[in-house]
C-alpha cells in the first residue's frame, strides 16, 4: 500500500531535483542494519541517483558510524548531552544538515524525537521506517523489541513494517509504504525482529529513498 504526499514547494523541489545527486542524511542510533540496506542499495545503483552525502549518530561507538566509514561517507557524532538543552541540540543538527547541503533526511534505528527547528527547516523531508503496520504498535516507546514483544503479546496474525514522513507526532507523518509480514507460530521477538528488518525494513526503506529522489513523492498522487 503506498500513500503519497505532496512534501515540497514546486520550487524547492525542483531545484533539488536538477542535482544530480540529491543528498541524503541517514539518522542512526545503533547497529545500523538499515543503514547498511541503503548503502547496500546504492551501490547497486538503486537509489534513482540519491547520494548518502552524511551519517549522524547520537551516538559514538556505534556499528553504524563504522559501516558508514567503511563506505567512504562521511559521519557526524551530536550527544544530547554535550549540550545544555534540548534547543541547543536541534540547532546543532540543523547545522550539520545545512553546512553538508543536504536535501532528504532519513531517519533508520534513530531513538531520538527530533526538535522543531529540524522538523520546521525539513517538513515532509524526513522519513523512518518503523517495524509495525502503523498506526498499530507505534508511537512514543514503541521501538526496537518493544514493538515486536507488543505484537507478540496481543496475539496479532500479521506485522510489517512502515515507511512514514516525521513531523511532530511520533510516528505519526502521513503514510508512504507498507508491507504486511505474517506472524508465524513459534515466534520470539528476536526472530521477528529479524523477519520484519529483512522482508520489510530493508525492503521499503531504499524503495521510499528512490521515490524520493525521481520526484514521485511531490505532488498529490495517490
Amino acid at each position: 500500500m503506498t500513500r503519497i504526499s505532496q512534501p515540497f514547494e514546486e520550487g524547492s523541489f525542483q531545484r533539488i531535483l536538477q542535482r544530480s545527486s540529491p543528498r541524503i542524511a541517514v539518522f542512526v542510533s545503533g547497529g545500523g542494519t538499515n543503514l547498511q540496506a541503503l548503502i547496500d542499495a546504492q551501490k547497486e545503483g538503486k537509489l534513482a541517483g540519491g547520494e548518502i552525502s552524511l551519517v549522524v549518530s547520537t551516538k559514538s561507538g556505534v556499528l553504524a558510524l563504522e559501516r558508514a566509514e567503511k563506505a567512504g561517507i562521511k559521519t557526524i557524532t551530536i550527544e544530547k548531552k554535550q549540550y545544555a538543552d534540548i534547543g541547543q541540540w536541534d540547532s546543532a543538527l540543523k547545522n550539520a544538515l545545512s553546512e553538508n547541503k543536504i536535501d532528504f533526511v532519513v531517519l533508520a534505528g534513530f531513538l531520538s524525537i527530533l526538535g522543531p527547528l529540524v522538523l520546521q527547516s525539513y517538513e515532509n523531508r524526513i522519513i523512518n521506517v518503523h517495524p509495525a503496520l502503523i498506526p498499530s504498535f507505534c508511537g512514543k516507546g514503541f521501538y526496537g523489541l518493544r514493538v515486536h514483544e507488543a505484537v507478540l503479546e496481543y496475539g496479532v496474525k500479521v506485522t510489517g513494517a512502515t515507511v512514514h514522513f516525521v513531523n511532530n507526532v511520533v510516528d505519526g507523518g502521513k503514510i508512504i509504504l507498507q508491507k504486511a509480514i505474517d506472524v508465524l507460530p513459534g515466534d520470539t521477538p528476536e526472530t521477528l525482529q529479524q523477519r520484519v528488518m529483512r522482508e520489510g525494513e530493508w525492503e521499503l526503506l531504499p524503495k521510499a529513498v528512490a521515490m524520493f529522489c525521481r520526484g514521485e513523492l511531490c505532488g498529490n498522487r495517490s
